[in-house]
């Protein structure tokens, strides 16, 4: 494993990027509503980053390990899906929940972000959710110090979401960033205290809790190709189970 360290000049453009994926974020809000379609969201974005910003989107035509490439500039998973969700015709309706997944390249860096967004009135058991996970996220980040470990902040988020009754997914994790989209190491939303990589000052990584209303589990559909969006396997008390994620909340 080899963990980039940034200097504090490259740590500076790195903020420059993730600044503008976090703007992304606010201009789209007042677009997810009922009604307005993924692919709709996407092209919105896409424009913004490219003619606004003057930013790339990391997501369009990516294709690591021989992927075939992404075919969109945003990734939109709605209630049960994980993440990865494609943008399609697919039409929000009221009561959704839906995470918008930006990454922003600026002048060769790399800005990842997203955000949970409540179509309409969602039920109280989404909105919990959405609320328990970014409030999970920043026990993850409340750990984040040199000196500490990576199963520091992994232990932080799954203590506090299964004592909700809440899964933390398994399958997908946090990662380092930088000049790559996804770098090392890999940073876990579940372990033990004092175990893992030991942090040191300049590493640059995400923190992005998956959580499951239920099981922790997720499986993927085949149909979809390598970019499949993933669905949680369970559905506690009949129920389907919501997802979310890191950042913010919207609802």
């Amino acid at each position: 494993m080899s963990i980039s360290i940034k200097t504090p000049q490259e740590i500076e453009k790195m903020r420059i990027a993730g600044r503008l994926a976090g703007e992304v974020l606010d201009y789209i809000a007042p677009f997810v509503q009922a009604g307005v379609t993924t692919d709709e969201l996407d092209k919105l974005c896409h424009d913004y980053m490219v003619d606004v910003q003057g930013c790339i989107p990391a997501p369009l035509n990516y294709a690591p390990g021989g992927h075939t490439p992404y075919p969109k500039s945003i990734c939109t998973s709605i209630n049960h899906q994980v993440c990865h969700g494609v943008p399609s015709d697919k039409k929000l309706k009221n009561g959704d929940i839906v995470n918008l997944d930006i990454t922003t390249i600026k002048d060769g860096w790399h800005g990842d972000t997203s955000r949970m967004y409540c179509v309409g009135e969602p039920s109280i058991h989404a909105k919990r959710l959405c609320e328990k996970t970014y409030e999970a996220m920043w026990r993850g980040i409340r750990t984040v110090r040199a000196g500490a470990y990576l199963g520091d902040i992994g232990h932080a988020i799954q203590t506090f979401a299964e004592s909700l009754g809440y899964g933390v997914v398994r399958e997908f994790c946090g990662h380092g960033i930088g000049r790559k989209f996804h770098e090392d190491p890999q940073v876990l939303h579940y372990g033990k205290p004092g175990t893992g990589i030991k942090l040191e000052a300049g590493m640059i990584f995400t923190i992005e809790p998956m959580i499951n209303a239920g099981k922790a589990e997720s499986s993927s559909w085949a149909t979809a190709g390598p970019w499949s969006p993933r669905t949680t396997a369970c559905r506690p008390n009949g129920s389907t189970p919501f997802w979310s994620r890191r950042m913010d909340s919207r609802c």
